[in-house]
Order: C-alpha cells, then structure tokens, then sequence
C-alpha cells in the first residue's frame, strides 16, 4: 500500500483558511494601534505641545490670569471631578463625586459646571460654595452674556437649548427635539451657533426658527468657539479627529488632526490655545504661526458658503 505524505487538498485548505484568518487579525490589530498611536498632525506654521497629561477624559477648562488651570474630568458614576493645577503643577481637587463633569464657564467672578447625566444640577461655584442652578437632562456646552446663561443637551433626537436668566431664576426652553447637541457658542457679530454631533453640523440659532447650517460634513463637531481668527470646530471622533479653524475669508483649514476624542479649547493669557484631548488623557498648548495678528479683517467666517 502507498503511504500518502502530502497534505490532503482538505487539510490545505484548512491551513490556508486560517492563515488568512490569522493576517486578517493581525492587519486588524495593526490598523487599531496605528489609530491609537498615530502622533498628532499639525498645519505649516502652527505648534503644539503637551502641556499636561496624566488627565483622566479631561473635558473643559478655564485658564486663570495667574497661570493657575481649572479643568473638568469626564468620568462617569461619580467618579468626575474638577481640578486646579496651579502654575508650579501642583494639583488639587475641587470638587468630586461628580458624574461627567463636562461643561464648564467662568462667570460672575467664579464658574458654571454642567454633568452630562440625567437629571443633574447645572451649579454655581464661587469662593469654594456650589449653588444650584437648574435641573438638566445631560447638560453638556454652556454660554454666559451676562444676562443669560445657556445651556444645551446632548440628548439623541430630544435635546434642548435652555436660557437661564440671573435676574430672577426663570428657565426656557429655545430650543427642543436636538440631537446630540454639544456645544453653544455667540459670535463677535452676536449670532449664535450650536452642533448636533450625530448629523455633523454647526447650526445658526434664528429668530423664525429655521437654524440654517452654517457648516456641515463633519466628523461628531462638539466644541466650538469664536474668536477673532474665525469658528474653531473640534470633532469628538475616538479616531483620527480635527481640529478646524473657519477663518475670516471662509476657509477651513484642519489646524490638527489625528485627535484623540478631543473636548474644548480656549484661549490663554498669553496668546496661545490649551485643548482637551481627552482621549488621550492630556492638554495640548498650541501656538499660531508667528506674527499672525489676533484682529482678522473680514467678514464673518459663519456667512461664508
């Protein structure tokens, strides 16, 4: 009898089929790492660095005149907390117990925070006293002009725009049946905008109701904030998010990519920006291109086409 010493056409089969298994799981694994790991990409002219880091989903923040940072952690189940980090990186813990610490302002000679958990309070924090506010349902973006303070929810399909009035405590609804509404922001020209996340968009709040999108195609925009330089967008994709910058002309330009779930940005004291790349537990400093002028002639970038 022949003794048969090839592999059976089966049996090749098989150890082909898992062969390609096996480099299926490794590309796989190879593109989730490189996604994690991918170093942060920055527009000719602009810089960053990594200002601080070990930041459990850091989310907002508020720089203060003296170098000292106040900044919110984005944890869940009252495990969220918001920190100071004085000018020597000393920390210390301001309040605690909190459930996805997420929008925070300064106002009034303190701060307003907002939880992004049904049924938290939007408090008042000054001279180491929180006071109540109103109740939310997953209060995230706030926007103080001295007479109201707003808040939005970041709600799939039933969100609200909320308009608090200091003078007297009464609470409205603007705006209602949002989806996954995150941030709200006025402009110098005072027009308002807002995001819903799900659908990419940056929306105008209008008189009549009709909200026109004023920018779309984006990639989950949450925070925005207007400034002299135009519309900054950030985008809270866990990968390869951006940062983008609408300037004065109507340009959009990406001014970082590669983001990690990124959060808020705000200006500093001294001409550069901090941003909350919460995915990455960390907050980048970035510095514009040298000799760019804060004061950008032109029209507003939100009317651009």
């Amino acid at each position: 009898m022949r003794e048969h010493h090839q592999p059976t056409v089966r049996a090749r089969r098989i150890r082909f089929a898992l062969c390609g298994c096996a480099l299926l799981i490794a590309s796989a694994l190879a593109f989730f790492a490189w996604q994690n790991f991918y170093p942060v990409q920055v527009s000719e002219g602009w810089r960053y660095s990594v200002a601080h880091d070990r930041l459990p989903k850091v989310a907002s923040m508020i720089p203060m005149a003296d170098g000292t940072l106040i900044l919110s952690q984005e944890l869940d189940h009252g495990q969220g907390s918001i920190v100071q980090i004085a000018p020597n990186g000393s920390q210390k813990t301001l309040l605690n117990n909190l459930s996805k610490p997420d929008g925070m302002i300064a106002v009034r000679g303190g701060w307003v925070y907002s939880q992004e958990a049904e049924g938290a309070v939007v408090r008042y924090f000054k001279d180491g006293v929180s006071t109540d506010l109103f109740t939310g349902q997953k209060v995230q973006g706030l926007w103080d002009d001295g007479e109201y303070l707003y808040a939005i929810e970041d709600r799939k399909g039933d969100g609200r725009l909320l308009r608090y009035r200091w003078s007297d405590g009464a609470l409205e609804t603007i705006r209602d049946h949002l989806d996954e509404a995150e941030s709200v922001t006025r402009c110098s020209d005072g027009r308002m905008l807002y995001t819903e996340k799900e659908k990419g968009v940056v929306r105008q709040l209008t008189n009549d109701g009709a909200d026109p999108v004023v920018l779309a195609d984006l990639n989950q925009p949450t925070y925005l904030l207007c400034d002299q330089r135009g519309l900054w967008i950030s985008e809270d994709a866990t990968h390869r998010a951006r940062l983008l910058l609408l300037d004065s002309q109507g340009r959009l330009q990406t001014v970082l990519s590669f983001l990690k779930a990124p959060q808020m940005l705000t200006p500093t004291p001294k001409g550069t920006y901090l941003f909350a790349e919460g995915g990455r537990d960390r907050i980048l400093e970035i510095t514009p291109p040298g000799g760019d002028a804060l004061s950008l002639p032109g029209r507003d970038p939100t009317q651009a086409n």
